[in-house]
């Protein structure tokens, strides 16, 4: 019998490639061959996805500070997740969300065009800006057109559609800005979505997804850039589809399993594939939330529930582990996910 254990991280507690790895042990434990391939949906983990870091560079960070952030380059494709050049994790606890800058996003991706990527997968999530991309854009400005036709493609992939001008009302609270600022915020990105469709007739604000990283999205499609839902860049270049196929039991899961799981989010994407596959499939999550889709629902393991919430937070790996082998060495058959649908 064979498993795919395919989760995303457990979001503040758990890598991707830790649960896993716990997955997998399970699996070993119930005589189950496995393989392991950590997902993602654009945010922080996304290196995890394509083998993990191989490179690192010195880049400016979101206060102006010289940052080391961690990328990879595979032949042509590099990968790189811009939290960790301009994320929330590399800013100093009193930084200023008005002045914050993507500027070291982009010296990381020109870092990556002048190492010989041909294209660059860029993970928009966990940023401390809402510039708009501008200090990315002005990086990279002369590196363009991102679109690949006469040059680099560069893809965005993010697990949100916020629209640019939203991008400080929806986002900025979190990254420590007051509602004054998120006003002054605001109008800097209607202001800068006037100067993109002047300099290069790009309308941002049209752009679903556009706000992801606090506009940065929008900013790197002004040169040209695409932007794409992060488990469909994953599911892609994973070849996700034939693996699943492939598989006798999908195994996945997340931190916390909510209504935000069935809207783009990995967890959800992967179970509507297992159900177009019609291969069976489970989730572990550290909690599920009552507002759940309940398809989601059904096919769920609640660690919280089951092993308590200090443990499923502290200890997800062993909680995962000893769920999962219970649950391959049950022998009544496991529930399909043919009622998730798309949406």
């Amino acid at each position: 019998m064979r498993v795919l254990a395919a989760p995303d991280k457990f979001r503040g507690s758990a890598s991707a490639l830790q649960i896993a790895d716990a997955l997998a042990a399970a699996a070993a434990e119930a005589g189950w061959d496995c393989a392991r391939v950590p997902i993602a949906d654009g945010g922080e983990g996304l290196l995890d996805c394509f083998g993990g870091p191989n490179r690192e560079s010195t880049v400016t960070g979101p206060g102006g500070e010289p940052v080391v952030a961690a990328w990879r380059l595979d032949g042509s494709l590099a990968v790189i997740e811009m939290a960790r050049a301009s994320g929330q994790d590399v800013a100093s606890p009193d930084h200023d969300p008005v002045a914050a800058t993507t500027r070291g996003t982009g010296e990381l991706i020109a870092t990556a065009l002048d190492a010989g990527a041909r294209q660059v997968i860029v993970g928009a999530g966990g940023s401390a800006t809402t510039d708009g991309g501008l200090g990315a854009v002005q990086v990279l400005r002369d590196c363009g057109p991102l679109d690949g036709s006469r040059g680099p493609l560069v893809r965005v992939a993010c697990d949100v559609t916020t629209p640019f001008l939203d991008a400080a009302r929806v986002f900025a609270p979190q990254k420590g800005a007051t509602p004054e600022q998120v006003r002054t915020l605001s109008a800097r990105l209607r202001e800068r979505a006037d100067d993109y469709r002047a300099q290069f007739g790009v309308d941002v604000t049209a752009l679903d997804g556009a706000g992801a990283a606090g506009g940065l999205a929008g900013g790197l499609a002004a040169l040209g850039a695409r932007i794409e839902q992060g488990f469909d860049v994953v599911a892609e270049q994973l070849h996700l589809a034939d693996r699943v196929r492939s598989a006798d039991l999908v195994i996945t899961g997340e931190g916390k399993l909510d209504a935000t799981s069935s809207a783009g989010k990995a967890v959800g994407s992967l179970a509507r594939l297992c159900a177009e596959q019609g291969t069976p499939c489970r989730i572990v999550a550290g909690t599920v939330s009552g507002d759940v889709d309940p398809a989601l629902a059904e096919l769920a393991v609640d660690l919280g529930d089951r092993f308590g919430a200090r443990a499923a937070w502290a200890r997800p790996a062993n909680c995962v582990r000893a769920a999962v082998a219970a649950l391959l060495g049950r022998e009544e058959p496991l529930p399909g996910a043919s009622s998730v649908k798309g949406g």
